[in-house]
């Protein structure tokens, strides 16, 4: 006797995970790690800063987006929490009534940890790419790079590289410039 198929995990499940760790659902399976460590937080929260202002917020620079911290993405059967993720606001005028957002992002920010990064980059970046993400930035605040990549044609190029302190003008925010440092927790 063959053990049956393993269910695939409902939004149910998710809700039951305990509010400590990230919960996200990929491929049926729910998966779980533990919430973002200092350096990862630190280089999230400063992003978000550098870019809520003038894109968000249309304060020194040309607004239109909508940026968010860790939104719950339900693109197909996958349920996605990326570190940040920015709507261009003529693709999506206002926010849904919802918690969570159907409509894939324009953009989306990964800051890598030991116990993320290969998930990020295997699993997520071409189901990223699949749901139509424009562009997505990983950070890695241990090794202090930036990477730059551009959806063409459900393909990732990378755009750009950048490390320590660089001062930088990047896509799809290369509206403003900002330095590397902030990001890093020293």
């Amino acid at each position: 006797m063959t053990d049956p198929a393993p269910r695939s995990a409902s939004y149910e499940d998710l809700l039951q995970v305990p509010g400590n760790l990230v919960a996200e659902i990929i491929s049926g399976r729910l998966i779980t790690h533990p919430r973002p460590a200092p350096r990862h937080a630190r280089a999230s929260s400063s992003l978000g800063d550098e870019l809520l202002s003038p894109f968000d917020k249309g304060r020194g620079g040309p607004g239109g987006w909508w940026i968010l911290d860790e939104p719950e993405l339900h693109l197909a059967a996958d349920v996605f929490v990326p570190d940040l993720a920015g709507w261009k606001r003529e693709r999506m005028p206002a926010l849904p009534d919802i918690a969570w957002f159907e409509l894939a992002p324009d953009w989306i920010c990964e800051v890598l940890s030991p116990s993320t990064a290969r998930m990020d980059r295997v699993v997520k970046l071409p189901r990223y790419a699949n749901a139509g993400v424009g562009h997505i930035w990983l950070i890695d605040p241990d090794i202090r790079i930036l990477e730059v990549y551009e959806n063409q044609n459900g393909k990732w190029l990378l755009l750009s590289a950048h490390e320590n302190n660089e001062c930088i003008r990047v896509a799809p925010f290369d509206a403003i410039e900002f330095e590397l440092s902030v990001l890093w927790a020293d």
